[in-house]
């Protein structure tokens, strides 16, 4: 047929593929991840009660409540103790509520006269036996002593009364909120010397007080620690608990000694720390030795494990092996290096008396700290719903300015097929690439246990820092660079076509700038390439990978090691501030549109109010739309009130998801040109059963000019009612 204009034939036969096989990849993506979802293991759901909530198919126990549903009761009620003070002192002593293997202090004060004026004259240990919670009988505080005068006194103490002085320092620091770095100072020099006299170890009440005081001393605030002065003391502190180990066995909360003689054919000794699930209704920890093993032990249950490779120096039995375990490095600290983060670290040490060490295996299995955010889910899908629609109309929007490219000034095809292609190459690997491929073999462990620990191996390498990167994963960077820059380029081609409108709309009498294509298309795509340029040249280096981008995702990095939003982060400043720039500088050119021009009342009109407004409406949409306004909502996700959030957060994935699919509807499905080619193919293909009613209309519009001119024809000849679209604008613009 020689009146077939097979052009829009095929202009119609591609924007049905397109979007036909874009949304069926859409579907097929959801329906992948259903599948894995519906189809893995299905945890089975943990009630916590007293506060407690479920991770990981287990109860996180507030400290009060123990048990596999914090039922169970892990604190001592109030109490009072009569106790005798003094021959002729009979005293009622008042105890708050603790929690197990915590001291409560007395609400009865030493007299204000006294050395330690205004100090609890007690405290009560909370302990446990079996199931039941016990409160132990409370240790008085001789209140003319404090921690300065005790370090004195036990330099020239005797045995009697080395206990008392290991007591009292033990109530003077059962709390360990309020110890200074100089008690701190005073506290560690006691424990040494007590912990330095002779047979101290076969007193049990003087050496269980001075471990007691150690592991006191390793709750206190970390920022005291961070004194010069204090690391002499803490290094004698941590010699003298290693040669008190050879002899000793104690445990406490914080700190713990066991020793072991050393027989002479014993090859091997290997010390264990386990979580002990034999009760099962409270976290414990049993510590063993044992002797002539192969090797370290495989158990997932052993946090700690230090195997010594010994050699004995006699056939007799006097040689001792002990060993200490701190539950944090407080007193390890260095007058240089300072840790970047703040997760404890258990400290081990073997000790061997009469032998020497032919090799040392040290192997840790700490948890797994991760940090578990809340992702809802219907928010994943609406970003793939919303995105994949998006691609489909964005396809469909490039496809048709360029095939109806002729009835409109080249310029304006431009600078919308640029802001689509841009937006459209976004989707295309948000969609597919944004997810960290780190994250897909994690998802994949189900054993429930970090394996990145589970391999030892038998070197013995210092690491440059406490804090270890990930496995790199190139694709991830790259894909992370692609959506910097593409969404970048995005949010310029908003701005210049914002700019493009300003002067179409607002400055109707003035020409286009020389050269206004090349100008907008290197602005358009140069300045992203730069900001990301610069970014990666700032951040970006061997090792630091996640100084630009995100772990979780592949997307730019924003949180600091605290997990709260920084601005020193490239999120903020290389690409919240520049976009926050570019919009509102479109927000100021659509306010001065809707204003002068939409919005403006013209008394010539004489169209039904109701149609008007209708159609005032549609422009001011499509505006808002082509401009990115609504992208201004994220800024309003970093609200933290988490009920703000998520409503924030399902409007902005709502909006800027679909983003093009809303282009794709207001500037292509209901232009009169889309409209007539739709009409004309469907009428070659002989479609039953479809109609499309098709109105337009044309204004001539007149402009009064100064008395210098006669008369000046407005720029905008031909605008359908339909909207106000770059779309729209006729070849005389």
């Amino acid at each position: 047929m020689p009146s077939l204009h097979w052009e829009r034939v095929l202009l119609g036969i591609a924007c049905c593929a397109v979007t036909v096989t874009l949304c069926s990849l859409c579907i097929w993506q959801l329906v992948v991840r259903f599948h894995k979802e519906t189809t893995g293991p299905v945890a089975p759901p943990c009630f916590c009660l007293n506060g407690g909530f479920c991770q990981d198919r287990t109860c996180v126990c507030p400290s009060e409540w123990a048990g596999p549903f914090c039922d169970i009761v892990n604190f001592c009620e109030d109490s009072v103790y009569t106790v005798n003070i003094s021959e002729n002192v009979i005293k009622n002593l008042t105890f708050e509520r603790v929690v197990v293997g915590k001291y409560s202090s007395s609400k009865e004060k030493c007299e204000p006269n006294t050395v330690n004026g205004n100090s609890s004259i007690a405290v009560r240990l909370c302990s446990r036996r079996g199931i039941i919670p016990v409160l132990e009988p409370p240790s008085i505080l001789n209140c003319n002593e404090n921690l300065d005068s005790l370090a004195l006194r036990v330099e020239i103490a005797d045995t009697s009364s080395v206990s008392a002085i290991a007591s009292n320092t033990q109530i003077l620091t059962s709390i360990p909120s309020q110890l200074t770095t100089q008690n701190i100072s005073a506290a560690a020099n006691i424990a040494v010397q007590i912990l330095r006299k002779p047979n101290v170890s076969e007193d049990s009440q003087a050496s269980v007080a001075v471990l007691t005081t150690v592991s006191q001393l390793l709750d206190a605030n970390e920022t005291e620690f961070n004194n010069n002065n204090l690391v002499n003391v803490t290094a004698s502190l941590t010699k003298t608990m290693e040669e008190f180990s050879l002899m000793g066995n104690v445990t406490q909360p914080n700190v713990a000694v066991q020793s072991a003689p050393l027989k002479p054919n014993s090859s091997t000794v290997l010390f264990l720390v386990q979580r002990d699930t034999t009760l099962g209704y409270f976290p414990s920890t049993k510590l063993e030795i044992q002797e002539n093993v192969p090797g370290l032990t495989s158990e997932l249950s052993t946090e700690v494990q230090i195997l010594l490779d010994v050699k004995s120096n006699s056939s007799s039995n006097d040689g001792r092996v002990g060993f200490v375990l701190y539950q944090n490095d407080k007193l390890f600290q260095s007058r240089i290096y300072r840790s970047n983060n703040n997760l404890s670290k258990q400290i081990v040490s073997g000790n061997i008396d009469g032998g020497r060490a032919n090799g040392v295996e040290i192997a840790f299995n700490p948890k797994a700290f991760q940090i578990k955010y809340k992702y809802a889910k219907p928010l994943e899908y609406i970003s793939y719903v919303g995105v994949g629609l998006s691609i489909a109309g964005l396809t469909i929007t490039i496809l048709f300015q360029i095939f109806t490219r002729k009835t409109r000034k080249s310029s304006i095809t431009w600078m919308l097929v640029s802001l689509c292609f841009s937006m459209l190459i976004f989707n295309i690997i948000f969609i597919s690439g944004i997810e960290n491929h780190n994250a897909r073999k994690d998802s994949s462990d189900t054993s429930g246990n970090n394996q990145q620990f589970s391999t030892y191996t038998t070197t013995n390498t210092i690491l440059t820092s406490d804090v270890v990167d990930p496995p790199a994963d190139a694709w991830c960077m790259v894909v992370a660079v692609l959506l910097h820059y593409f969404l970048l380029a995005t949010f310029m081609w908003t701005a210049l076509n914002s700019a493009q409108l300003y002067l179409l709309l607002l400055r109707t009498m003035k020409p286009f700038p020389g050269h206004f294509i090349v100008t907008m298309s290197a602005i358009g795509w140069g300045v992203p390439a730069a900001v990301v340029a610069i970014t990666l040249g700032a951040t970006y280096g061997e090792g630091k990978a996640l100084n630009y981008r995100q772990e979780e995702f592949c997307w730019l990095a924003a949180l600091d090691q605290n997990q709260n939003f920084s601005m020193k982060k490239p999120m903020f400043w290389s690409f919240l501030l520049p976009v926050a720039f570019i919009l509102l500088f479109n927000i100021i050119i659509f306010i001065e549109i809707i204003v002068s021009v939409i919005w403006k009342e013209n008394k010539n009109l004489t169209r039904n109010k109701k149609d008007s407004l209708v159609k005032k409406m549609t422009a001011t949409i499509s505006i808002v739309v082509v401009l990115g306004i609504t992208w201004t909502i994220g800024y309003l996700m970093l609200i933290s009130h988490e009920e703000t959030n998520l409503f924030f957060s399902y409007a902005f994935c709502i909006f800027n998801a679909t983003q093009g699919l809303q282009i794709c509807i207001l500037y292509t499905f209901r232009s009169p040109i889309f409209k007539k080619k739709v009409s004309e193919v469907s009428s070659v293909l002989r479609v039953p059963g479809i109609q499309f009613y098709l109105h337009s209309e044309i204004y001539h519009v007149s402009k009064s000019q100064p008395a210098k001119h006669t008369q000046g024809i407005f720029r905008l000849s031909e605008i359908p009612t339909e909207n106000i679209s770059l779309s729209t604008l006729p070849n005389g613009c």
